[in-house]
């Protein structure tokens, strides 16, 4: 079994990081490709960024040479999901999806965690869309901007834990999902700090994308997700210079 799993920014180290985590998530047999945008922001914090991602996202997949049985959108919040199963034949699992999905199994409430508060109206959409918003009971943000992950992990764990205990505490969360796929591997510390259970959107998605792949499942096309219509497409992709 092979599954894409796409970075929605083009920082390559980003990309190493969700690929590596997403390698250890997955079972014997199942070999992960990460792959990164071929353009895009180097990090993704806001509505034009995300629709920007949503397309670098799909050309990547689209150019992508070898076959594949699954893709996973390593971007919390982020637009695309639904052009990605238009396109494709084979299970597509987005990595704010699948943590929410997750949690749902493991208490009756939950939180999530992001990065800057600007981008805590994107997660709320995209759970709303999902029909996975109901059992949310919040989404918190820690004040670290996506690049800041790596740059002080001791920081950014610190951040991230303070704002789960604080959701615990005071939002009665029951569960914390880790919102950002720059998170990745950061699960282990803030379920030490808090006490609950912690989610990792990438760990998650590659778990569920195994289980529809080995289910012999995959998104329905008989109308939402039909392919695009055949037409003509105007200047695209744009010629360089």
């Amino acid at each position: 079994m092979r599954i894409l799993v796409v970075n929605v920014n083009t920082t390559r180290s980003i990309t190493d990081s969700i690929g590596a985590q997403a390698a250890r998530a997955a079972s014997p047999g199942t070999e992960i490709v990460p792959l990164t945008p071929s353009f895009g922001a180097e990090s993704v914090e806001g509505n034009y960024e995300s629709y920007l991602a949503a397309v670098a996202v799909m050309e990547a997949v689209r150019a992508h040479p070898e076959p594949f049985d699954a893709v996973i959108q390593a971007g919390y919040g982020e637009h695309g999901r639904e052009g990605l199963q238009e396109l494709l034949d084979v299970p597509v699992v987005d990595i704010t999806e699948a943590a929410a999905s997750t949690a749902q199994f493991l208490g009756r409430s939950y939180s999530v965690v992001t990065t800057l508060d600007r981008t805590v109206p994107l997660i709320e959409e995209r759970l709303h869309i999902a029909g996975l918003s109901a059992r949310c009971a919040s989404v918190r943000a820690s004040g670290m901007a996506v690049l800041d992950l790596e740059r002080d992990e001791k920081a950014a764990v610190d951040a991230i834990a303070e704002e789960a205990g604080r959701a615990v505490r005071e939002d009665r969360a029951e569960v914390i999902c880790l919102g950002c796929g720059g998170m990745a591997g950061l699960a282990e510390a803030v379920v030490r700090r808090t006490g609950v259970p912690v989610i990792d959107g990438v760990t998650a998605a590659v778990t569920i994308a195994e289980s529809l792949v080995r289910l012999g499942l995959s998104t329905s096309k008989v109308r939402t997700y039909a392919p695009p219509r055949p037409k003509r497409i105007v200047n695209w992709p744009p010629k360089a210079g």
